[in-house]
């Protein structure tokens, strides 16, 4: 599933590498995925079942809105990219 949602922001426009050659936002945002499923040790399976779920608890309001908003918002942000890609 991440391999289809990172092809998923590719085509969605999102950069994969840095003019120089870095990982950039298609990296980052499969491994803020991949760090929420660890912090709540769940599979991406299940984050993907309860996504409106995480989306809240992340978002402005939620319980984990603090580290939704860690590093500009990315984690928040992934996750909604992730909530689109499931629709």
């Amino acid at each position: 599933m991440i391999e289809n949602f990172k092809r998923y922001l590719i085509e969605q426009g999102y950069s994969e590498f840095t003019p120089s050659g870095n990982p950039s936002t298609v990296y980052d945002y499969v491994q803020r995925i991949k760090k929420i499923c660890d912090r709540k040790n769940i599979t991406v399976k299940i984050l993907a079942e309860n996504i409106n779920f995480y989306v809240d608890k992340y978002g402005p309001v939620g319980s984990e809105s603090e580290f939704g908003k860690r590093s500009h918002s990315a984690f928040i942000n992934a996750l909604r990219r992730f909530e689109n890609f499931l629709k």
